[in-house]
């Protein structure tokens, strides 16, 4: 019988029990999950959320104050209930961590979401108001779904017409290098949480499964700085992430010397099987230049690695006079015996696109594999069918493949539309710039592409030693008296990997609408 009489230790037996009713609990989930670190900025994002609802009870306050003000002055009777803000010198948080262009004030475009929108609700497809090949389009979309709807589920590779879309588009991209439209597959987007519908992390199962044995974990090579929920994916399968660091000092450059020390790094720790890299950059904001490309894809063929190339911001290039050159156009024009035998995936997702057209919330990415063993596809396939894109993100996906083209009806708005975007982005990334080196203790290399800037922060020896007082990354700290003093979100540089001795920032530079006030 349990002890009645005594209430502390009626209390811990009621949490034996609790714990013996329980399925799973702690010891039992996979290490690999349990040895995944949490973001450090975490506490940053709980303060932001506390300073909102600051924020938001104070406008309370003056709203309610103004509503009274005008019952005593009509004789009106009321009770008002107060809830207490806390002032602050500024009125609205500003979130710069997210590289959302849609959800920083870019409208979408025309074409897009009428597209979307007569998949969605056919019965606009009567409606002659909408351009006829937007009908068109949403018309044979819908003919390849089961039932004409978009409700249904598609086939498991995804809906034929869109992967032959999207390999059209990479021939159009790489120059007229072939595209196989058997070799693509269509996913959920490329931030899908951190297991397989994550865009490479199928892909990092598949290599731990293919390449690793026995007792030895499979490495990857990953950049630093890189995103970090690519590195939290590969712990999370049992993978070991092999930091490369990209050279500062030389525009963030990948550098064959520094991959070669990563790869000797390893020895002894893991079986590195693949070589992961991200251009343009996230968060560097680097373009590699062919040559680089041709440097990599030769270390990955003399140390027989898989290339991931994640490129999902390839339509992002700022600078004049840079192009955006795929590692498998590359690949292609450096004949054999590279192009025959590097076995690369190319990842590719709809809602990173400079002009921010096809929306984030719809989540729609590909990959495509590139000399892959047939008998290997096969079972990638099986991996990549468990996780189907939805319906509408593969819609986003054939807006984005297959945009207007001159003399179709929408071509001419699609067009203003997307020189008017164009125009806005890089005039926000020119201000970026020219505001962040002309801040004490700031220095930023010229952003050539991505979503991001990441610029270098000479902080003073008092303030790096205040943070280590509390326990905290020193750039940490400098995000939190960003936070607190002037209402700015930023993500500290450590959560994304940085030489030792140096502090970033990391933030999104399609928000920077108030940077007329920074200068």
């Amino acid at each position: 019988m349990p002890p009645t009489s005594n209430t502390g230790e009626r209390s811990i037996f009621n949490r034996y029990q609790l714990r013996r009713r329980m399925s799973v609990v702690l010891r039992e989930i996979s290490p690999n999950i349990r040895s995944i670190r949490p973001p450090r900025y975490t506490a940053l994002s709980v303060r932001a959320a506390q300073i909102r609802e600051e924020l938001r009870q104070v406008r309370f306050i003056y709203s309610s104050l103004d509503f009274l003000h005008h019952l005593i002055k009509t004789n009106r009777s009321s009770t008002c209930v107060f809830v207490q803000g806390v002032k602050k010198p500024y009125t609205e948080l500003i979130d710069v961590t997210w590289g959302d262009p849609q959800g920083a004030g870019l409208k979408p475009l025309t074409f897009a979401r009428q597209v979307l929108a007569a998949c969605l609700y056919p019965k606009l497809l009567n409606n002659e108001r909408l351009p006829a090949d937007v009908r068109q389009r949403a018309e044979g979309l819908l003919h390849e779904c089961h039932g004409g709807s978009v409700g249904s589920y598609t086939d498991l590779p995804g809906i034929p017409q869109v992967a032959r879309q999207i390999s059209e588009f990479i021939s159009r991209r790489d120059g007229g290098v072939p595209s196989d439209p058997d070799h693509i597959l269509i996913s959920p987007g490329s931030q899908w949480a951190l297991q397989v519908h994550e865009k490479y992390t199928a892909m990092y199962k598949f290599k731990q499964l293919y390449c690793g044995g026995g007792g030895v974990r499979s490495g990857v090579l990953t950049p630093q700085p890189s995103y970090s929920l690519s590195v939290m994916s590969v712990v999370g399968l049992g993978g070991v992430p092999v930091p490369y660091q990209l050279w500062e000092e030389q525009g963030w450059e990948v550098q064959v010397e520094e991959l070669n020390r990563a790869l000797e790094a390893a020895e002894g720790e893991c079986d590195p099987v693949a070589l992961y890299v991200i251009n343009p950059g996230n968060p560097s904001g680097h373009v590699q230049r062919r040559k680089s490309i041709q440097d990599v894809i030769k270390f990955a063929s003399e140390k027989r690695l898989f290339l991931l190339a994640d490129e999902v911001y390839q339509d992002c290039i700022y600078k004049e006079n840079i192009e955006f050159l795929s590692y498998k156009r590359v690949l292609a024009e450096m004949g054999p015996p590279f192009c025959d035998t590097v076995e690369l995936a190319s990842f590719h997702s709809a809602s990173k696109g400079l002009l921010g057209e096809y929306v984030c919330g719809f989540r729609g990415g590909y990959v495509e594999l590139v000399n892959m063993d047939p008998a290997v596809m096969k079972h990638v396939f099986t991996i990549f069918s468990k996780d189907n894109a939805p319906t509408p993100g593969q819609i986003a996906l054939s807006v984005m493949a297959s945009p207007p083209q001159p003399g179709d009806p929408s071509y001419p708005l699609y067009r203003t539309e997307k020189q008017q975007m164009q125009t806005l982005i890089k005039d926000n990334v020119r201000k970026v710039h020219e505001v962040l080196n002309s801040l004490p203790g700031v220095s930023s290399h010229p952003v050539e592409g991505g979503a991001f800037a990441f610029p270098r922060i000479d902080l003073p020896p008092k303030a790096i030693q205040k943070a280590k007082d509390l326990g905290m990354e020193p750039d940490i700290f400098y995000c939190l008296r960003l936070l607190e003093d002037a209402g700015l979100f930023f993500t500290p540089g450590c959560e994304y990997g940085q030489k030792d001795g140096t502090y970033h920032v990391r933030y999104a530079k399609k928000r920077f609408h108030f940077m007329n006030d920074f200068s």
